[in-house]
């Protein structure tokens, strides 16, 4: 992993990631259809207008997403596995989870407690 020398001490980068449906292979009974997503920016999830997503297949892949954000090495399974499947087992429902752009979040922004550089805890 290549550290970024952009950033300053109290800075980090996250993926924002898009979840969409790619294959129901079995019956969903929450009307989902291919191309139904939802993002991740920083620590705040949004749906595009006039959509929703089911809970079951959204609470599936949040264990995931703070992983799917960071960066991590190159052969770590989390850099090569994308899919995740809805737990339904009558739905089959399987998602894929994609990396769009890098965000620079500041420390003292999402945390309460004050960064103190590296000397300091």
């Amino acid at each position: 992993m290549k550290e970024n020398n952009h950033l300053r001490s109290d800075q980090f980068e996250l993926y924002d990631l898009t979840i969409t449906v790619e294959q129901i292979n079995g019956n969903c009974t929450c009307n989902m259809a291919i191309g139904d997503c939802f993002h991740l920016k920083g620590g705040k999830l949004s749906l595009p207008e006039k959509s929703d997503f089911c809970l079951y297949a959204l609470q599936s892949t949040l264990p995931l997403l703070p992983a799917k954000q960071r960066k991590n090495h190159a052969a770590d399974w989390m850099e090569t596995d994308s899919r995740v499947v809805c737990p339904d087992p009558a739905c089959q429902l399987v998602m894929r989870i994609d990396r769009d752009g890098l965000r620079v979040l500041d420390h003292d922004d999402v945390s309460p407690i004050k960064w103190h550089g590296d000397d300091g805890e």
